[in-house]
């Protein structure tokens, strides 16, 4: 039987390393070759031997490499051209081996053994064979499938025609495509247009290269097709903004960003919220949210809401935060608790015990924090921050997203999981918000931050998130807080605490002067027992004292006293807590919306106020008088001139001393008329020297026009 195509023997000429040899002798893993032209010797492994590139037995029929199988790419073709390809195989080995398959325990069949026929009789009783079958085979073509799958083995013996790869463009003509690519070329950097400019754009390269009709351009519909095929192809863009998306891509190969333990890479940005809220005039806006997320649990560790226009002391104020575990609010149940969770609540309470009571989010000590080129965080006081904490800052380079993608990412879930949920969601875009987007707001900005926190601890923390999976257990998928508590047993928690002190310098500062009222700045007013002693006496040059403040908790600020800092309250810390305050708000936020209307009316009276003035300045009595009157009634200063001493009147009131003349009364009258919210021609209910009372009707229909509180009304509120 034939010896099987993987061995070799002593005496077999072997073609290594571009000569031939003859294989002299073997011991045990090494093999002595004689070179065929200078007779030389060498000894070697037998394996470097075999393992040579361009090893072969030019003596055997076939190679002596035993060649894999390549089924891999059969799989892209159809079912019956994959088994003409192995039906072609089964008949190639028969006619080399004798045998159809590896297995050569079966005699061959008649016709095919080769020790009894010879290589070119068994072609021939292959072609004739497969020729008696209805397949017209030639000799010929038996001898050309052997060449072929020794070649190339089972993918050399599909039909050629079915290997031939398709052009992505089609069937397009090259001219036009490279017309099509210098035109995308050209066009960079420039504003986008529309592709039926481009394939004008592109009819005149053509002219300009082939000249005139010598190469047409495609229909539109066709065109549109092959201009989207060409720009992915040749990696262009379309538009100015596809270009940019482009350009903020990472140059393939990239490393992904990895991190194995909880605050070794916390990545920290700022966004535009797309929510509403009602600001402190009264007016409603979209907050900014900043955001600190840990890359290995995809926590996320912090975040504040601020008015647009974030500054860098809420960068640092973010820093604190994420050191600091979050304790549970009066309302929040109890299934939000840390100790309810997976994470080992009563092994990090004998650690830390500021994690007693703590909300169900975890407490994590960045190591390195990688920011944007953002002005809040590359300015002095984060930088500062951040060293005092012993954080070190990575920044990104500019415009690149996709260095920062998980906190990308994270602003993008947000919009979708709590955003769109809120009263005055705005939509992610302009398409998509709804009209009177401002008149839906519902919540101020610290309630919102409330929102934010209660969503963060039972919305996000507890969330499978897809980017969670173990290398081990890659079907698993886990939850920002499961995998905080796998990754806290193997690195540790170390707690950082911060101090009363050390976050308070931290937070913004001010110089302010304690006068009599306390502490004043943002139209807030502070004060307390603590500043007595100290008010006017700053021993400092600008006569002031170092004050720290809370922009998200307005109730106390602390200011830095000769012994140290001391906390000084807000005076309506009580005040904005009683249901009054609540009642209050939504009448003021009523009027502040009325007052959006009335800006004519404003102007008006403004323009009066300014002619009040100027009467005042110029000591005018008569017009005094008359700026002073009323519909229906007197004007303060005539009652203080009749209670200071006057006749009583008819109607029991007394009357102004001084007689007045016919003539300023008729000066009065006809100014009195001319008042604006008095119609032209009409006169005045009564006149100002008589006493007939308002009627009682007229002061209920008074009451209905300017809203007057009504309890039972109220009372549905609560």
């Amino acid at each position: 039987m034939k010896r099987t195509v993987d061995v070799v023997k002593v005496g077999d000429r072997i073609r290594f390393e571009g000569q031939i040899h003859v294989l002299a002798g073997l011991d045990g893993p090494r093999c002595r070759l004689l070179a065929e032209e200078d007779a030389s010797v060498r000894v070697l492994l037998l394996t470097q031997v075999l393992a040579a590139p361009d090893f072969d037995v030019p003596d055997h029929p076939h190679s002596a490499r035993r060649r894999v199988p390549v089924h891999g790419p059969l799989d892209g073709l159809g079912p019956e051209v994959r088994d003409k390809a192995l039906s072609w195989e089964r008949h190639i080995l028969e006619v080399e081996t004798g045998h159809i398959g590896p297995r050569q325990d079966w005699p061959p069949r008649p016709g095919y053994d080769p020790a009894l026929h010879s290589l070119a009789e068994r072609e021939a009783a292959k072609a004739a064979e497969l020729t008696a079958a209805g397949q017209a085979v030639s000799v010929a073509t038996v001898r050309r499938m052997r060449a072929r799958y020794r070649k190339e083995g089972v993918w050399g013996l599909v039909d050629g025609r079915r290997k031939r790869e398709r052009s992505v463009f089609g069937q397009a003509d090259p001219r036009v495509v490279a017309a099509i690519t210098g035109a995308l070329t050209e066009q960079r950097g420039h504003s986008s247009g529309t592709l039926s400019r481009l394939r004008r754009q592109v009819a005149w390269l053509l002219q300009d290269t082939h000249g005139p009709e010598t190469v047409a351009v495609p229909p539109a519909a066709t065109f549109n097709r092959l201009v989207r095929a060409v720009a992915e192809q040749q990696g262009l863009a379309l538009t100015a903004a596809g270009e940019r998306r482009r350009a903020s891509r990472p140059v393939p190969v990239f490393t992904p960003t990895h991190a194995m333990a909880p605050g070794e890479l916390v990545m920290m940005d700022s966004t535009l919220l797309d929510v509403m809220v009602v600001c402190e005039d009264g007016k409603a806006r979209r907050p900014e949210l900043t955001m600190a997320v840990d890359v290995a649990t995809r926590s996320i560790t912090a975040a504040v809401l601020r008015p647009k226009g974030t500054k860098a002391v809420d960068a640092a104020v973010l820093l604190a935060q994420t050191l600091v575990p979050q304790q549970m609010r009066p309302n929040w149940p109890q299934y939000l608790s840390m100790a309810a969770s997976v994470i080992p609540h009563q092994r990090l309470v004998s650690i830390d015990t500021r994690i007693q009571g703590a909300a169900a989010r975890p407490v994590i000590r960045p190591t390195t924090a990688v920011i944007d080129q953002g002005k809040v965080f590359v300015s002095r006081c984060f930088l500062a921050a951040a060293e005092h904490l012993g954080i070190s800052v990575q920044p990104c380079p500019p415009a690149s997203g996709h260095a920062k993608g998980q906190v990308e990412r994270g602003f993008g879930a947000i919009g979708t999981l709590f955003a769109q949920y809120v009263a005055g969601y705005t939509g992610n875009s302009l398409d998509a918000r709804g009209s009177n987007v401002e008149d839906q707001a519902r919540w101020t900005l610290p309630q919102l931050q409330d929102l934010l926190d209660e969503w963060i601890v039972c919305g996000w923390q507890e969330r499978r998130h897809e980017r969670l999976r173990h290398p081990l257990m890659p079907r698993l998928t886990l939850t920002p807080n499961e995998m905080w508590a796998a990754l806290i047993a193997i690195a540790g928690h170390v707690p950082v605490p911060l101090a009363a002190a050390d976050w308070i310098e931290l937070l913004p500062s001010r110089r302010c002067a304690i006068g009599d009222e306390g502490i004043r700045f943002e139209h807030r007013t502070y004060d307390g027992p603590v500043l007595k002693g100290h008010r006017h006496r700053s021993a400092a040059a600008d006569g002031k004292w170092e004050v720290h403040h809370n922009p998200y908790e307005p109730w106390q600020c602390w200011v830095r006293l000769p012994h140290g800092w001391e906390p000084v309250p807000w005076i309506h810390q009580g005040l904005v807590s009683k249901p009054f305050t609540d009642t209050t708000w939504r009448h003021i936020r009523s009027m502040v919306k009325q007052r959006e209307g009335r800006a004519e009316h404003e102007e008006q009276l403004a323009r009066h106020l300014d002619e009040l003035l100027r009467r005042a300045h110029s000591a005018d009595t008569g017009a005094s008088n008359v700026a002073g009157s009323r519909p229906g009634g007197t004007t303060p200063g005539a009652l203080g001139a009749a209670a200071a001493g006057g006749e009583p009147s008819a109607a029991g009131r007394p009357t102004h001393s001084r007689r007045k003349t016919q003539a300023d009364r008729t000066k009065r009258r006809k100014t009195k008329t001319e008042l604006p919210g008095n119609r032209a021609g009409q006169a005045p209910d009564t006149d100002e020297d008589c006493g007939t009372a308002p009627d009682i009707a007229d002061s209920v229909t008074s009451a209905a026009a300017w809203s007057i509180f009504d309890a039972h009304q109220e009372a549905q509120q609560w």
